[in-house]
């Protein structure tokens, strides 16, 4: 696709704020064990609104994939979210991973997210990123049925491109990801596992080399974070360092998740 007024390519900054559901979907126990949920917790007392500050200060619109929990036990952040201006989008109700196997579970926590979001905020997602990257024909399936716009999950192309479902009909627009730009393969913690500390110097070299190469090829820089982990104080510096380096390069779209899936279908025809 162009990307629109002639830009080079386009860069999207995503935080998938989790909270405590992320270990919670883990783990039925962790509910017993504070201190493996303030993991997820630091997420929502802390990283989502220093992660506000920084994109206000360097005037950047976003897109925050929530889950319903998540939503209804920290409604007020929902609402600041929404207050700067970013988009939100749909991540499932537990953040249990959607397997098709248990098509009704499927069903279940797609439905019951779209509620949780809709009494919160008022809100009807046109965005979907499936919690754990478990995204199935099923998920694309019930995604067209309920409207949905784009899907945010698959880590098939450097491009979004118009799924096709199994019966032939159009399904949601994707907007792929990289595996090298989700910062939980560099900051993400668990207390079972121990995990190599990567430096600041070493994610951003990363993420440079990526994004400079996919602003060559013309793609989607779609950055995947988390609030519990780019909130973090060396992680935030990382970010803001990322961000004014792409600046240094020319024509880039710096854009919420649904602006460029819009503009994809705007082109399709």
């Amino acid at each position: 696709m162009k990307w629109p007024n002639e830009k080079k390519c386009a860069l999207c900054l995503t935080f998938d704020f989790d909270a405590e559901s992320l270990w919670l979907a883990n783990n039925e126990r962790h509910h017993e064990f504070p201190g493996v949920l303030a993991l997820g917790k630091y997420g929502a007392k802390v990283g989502v609104p220093r992660i506000l500050d920084l994109l206000k200060q360097e005037e950047i619109k976003s897109t925050f994939f929530v889950p319903g929990w998540t939503a209804e036990r920290y409604p007020h952040l929902v609402e600041q979210i929404l207050k700067h201006g970013h988009e939100i989008g749909h991540h499932g109700y537990t953040h249990d991973a959607p397997d098709p196997i248990d098509p009704e579970m499927v069903e279940r926590e797609l439905d019951m997210g779209l509620a949780a979001l809709h009494k919160v905020a008022g809100i009807r997602p046109v965005g979907y990123r499936a919690p754990d990257g478990v995204a199935s024909e099923l998920s694309l399936r019930l995604l067209a049925e309920r409207g949905f716009l784009y899907s945010s999950s698959f880590k098939d192309d450097y491009k979004p491109y118009r799924h096709t479902l199994v019966d032939g009909s159009p399904g949601p627009v994707e907007l792929p990801e990289q595996p090298e730009l989700d910062d939980w393969a560099f900051g993400g913690y668990s207390m079972r596992e121990a995990k190599p500390l990567y430096t600041k110097d070493a994610v951003l070299s990363i993420w440079q080399d990526t994004f400079q190469e996919l602003h060559a090829w013309g793609g989607i820089c779609m950055m995947v974070m988390h609030p519990q982990v780019t909130g973090r104080p060396m992680r935030l510096a990382t970010l803001r360092e990322f961000i004014h380096f792409t600046r240094k390069l020319p024509d880039v779209w710096t854009t919420t998740c649904r602006e460029v899936a819009e503009a994809f279908v705007a082109q399709e025809n």
